[in-house]
């Protein structure tokens, strides 16, 4: 195909259900339930833990599997809208198992200068865009865990994602939103401690979270339908963010108490 340059800027994608989502917390905290609300959702079930939930999925235990679950996917003959990876983590796994075999090695560093490493990374790559580049949204599904960040001055603690480095890093320059979800306690008037379940939108110094769509502000309820409002009735032009949620959550802030600088 003769390539040509363009003569009209593209149109931003608006639409909820077209965007690619990395969604991370610690487990058992509802990941699984906000990404099955979403329209049309089919799971490529890649760990075992959607038994109490009424939703469509794939077992995609190996990563033929998963590439067989890609292609009937991209063939579009088919009602869904939304693909959800539940966990990236295992899909990952999967993908290196994959690699390792193909070549005869047990272990991606036992191919010299680093080769087993690229060649499972350019993989992962591969079919993740491929997955991007369709049109439906898309959900990674990951866990959380802490990690130390060393810096000149001192260290401190990070909340990232648990999928490996050379994995993250495509998934996070991939995605359009990170969203990080943890549990805030909370104290009511009568004394009674109470559990939100929050989702962070915006960076911050201890945990990975962005949103590339400039519409949601920060903190939110992890709650599929407080999400679509939020995301729904952003005014073109106005400042996301702002307000009195976003107050709660000011970049540079030490939430947790995590930062040890």
């Amino acid at each position: 195909m003769a390539l040509s340059l363009p003569t009209q800027r593209t149109k931003p994608i608006t639409e909820l259900g077209k965007q690619t989502i990395l969604l991370y917390s610690a487990p058992k905290l509802g990941k699984s339930t906000f990404a099955s609300r979403f329209p049309e959702a089919i799971f490529f079930e890649c760990e075992p833990g959607l038994s109490h939930l009424e939703v469509y999925k794939v077992p995609t235990y190996t990563w033929e599997d998963f590439l067989a679950a890609c292609k009937l996917v991209a063939q579009g003959d088919h009602p869904f809208k939304t693909i959800v990876i539940d966990t990236a983590d295992n899909a990952f796994k999967f993908c290196s198992e994959h690699v390792c075999g193909k070549h005869g090695i047990e272990y991606e560093g036992d191919m010299g200068h680093g080769k087993g490493w690229a060649l499972v990374k350019n993989e992962w790559h591969r079919v993740l865009t491929r997955l991007a580049s369709l049109p439906y949204g898309l959900i990674l599904i990951s866990h959380a865990q802490d990690k130390t960040i060393e810096t000149r001055t001192g260290e401190y603690t990070k909340t990232q994602p648990s999928l490996p480095d050379r994995a993250r890093n495509v998934v996070l320059g991939l995605v359009d939103m990170i969203l990080y979800c943890d549990a805030v306690p909370r104290k009511e008037a009568n004394g009674t401690v109470m559990i939100d379940r929050m989702m962070r939108t915006k960076p911050h110094p201890t945990y990975e979270a962005g949103d590339r769509t400039g519409r949601l502000p920060d903190p939110l309820p992890l709650d599929y339908d407080a999400f679509v409002k939020a995301f729904q009735s952003a005014a073109p032009g106005s400042i996301p963010g702002t307000g009195t949620a976003a107050e709660a959550t000011k970049p540079g802030s030490t939430q947790n108490g995590k930062v040890k600088r």
